[in-house]
């Protein structure tokens, strides 16, 4: 018997009706199921009924219980999901068989140290207060990508990177960002970055609208640990997959590794990641 919890989208009526069918399928053929996050711990298949927001989100929760996602896409791009809605009923129907596939996908570590930070009260972000001196805050999750961006508009903010303790380069910016594979086709995407393969285990330092001669994004290998310090007097906000976990002040760094935990991703293979960055962006040969 199979237990599957549903993770709707509230905004998405078509979301709870694609649940309710899901779930008397499911019934009907002597398997288990719930709805919502609580529902996560114990499950066979965690099936996030949105888009890619949905995924991202469901994931962080996912991963350090090795539950297996299935995106239902009923967002604009759903580059993360596997079916539309339609297919839903057959998707679990293959699911319960065994006729799947699971793509692990890279997630990364967040991490806080040194003065400056400001708890947004962001569940699983940043705690209230600024961290000590030399103190680490717990990490958090990240499918996508870490952000370190500006706040105040028509400013820029200047992040100092180093990879692995080596100090590189002092960024003048609307924002840093470092990103997995998975992420290299959202925010690093929209900022010039480069696409990189998911099979990948590899970190993405993509600058967003940098003043500088220098604005070529880097692609490290997955072991190497990114630190960014946030330098001089301007705040900056830590955004981790869309969500803002804490504000910055000067001092702050942010700390990014390759987690332990990866998402697991279910596929009914044949899935052509370039054919979905083609179908999605409307990209056509000339």
């Amino acid at each position: 018997m199979a237990n599957v919890v549903f993770v709707v989208h509230p905004k998405h009526p078509e979301a709870a009706g694609a649940a309710a069918l899901g779930a008397r399928w499911l019934d009907e053929h002597g398997h288990a199921s719930s709805t919502g996050t609580a529902g996560i711990a114990g499950a066979d298949l965690a099936v996030c009924l949105g888009g890619d927001g949905t995924i991202l989100r469901t994931a962080v929760l996912a991963a350090p219980l090795q539950v297996p996602l299935l995106g239902v896409n009923l967002g604009r791009l759903g580059y993360l999901t596997e079916v539309e809605p339609p297919a839903l009923v057959s998707a679990l129907e293959r699911f319960v068989a065994g006729d799947f596939e699971v793509e692990e996908r890279m997630m990364l570590d967040v991490s806080l140290e040194g003065t400056g930070t400001e708890g947004t009260g962001t569940e699983g972000g940043a705690r209230e207060g600024g961290a000590g001196e030399g103190r680490h805050c717990p990490a958090v999750l990240g499918l996508n990508e870490a952000a370190v961006e500006k706040t105040l508009p028509g400013h820029t903010i200047r992040v100092a990177l180093e990879i692995d303790g080596r100090r590189i380069l002092t960024y003048e910016a609307d924002g840093l960002l470092v990103s997995t594979p998975t992420g290299s086709t959202a925010y690093s995407f929209s900022a010039r970055g480069p696409v990189v393969s998911p099979r990948l285990r590899a970190i993405v330092v993509t600058p967003v609208s940098p003043h500088m001669l220098f604005d070529r994004p880097l692609v490290l290998h997955g072991d190497e640990v990114v630190r960014m310090e946030l330098l001089a007097h301007r705040p900056a906000a830590l955004v981790v997959d869309g969500e803002q976990r804490t504000v910055l002040r000067a001092g702050a760094a942010v700390l990014c590794r390759r987690s332990a935990h990866v998402a697991r991703l279910v596929s009914f293979g044949g899935r052509d990641v370039y054919g979905v960055l083609r179908d999605r962006f409307g990209l056509t040969d000339r």
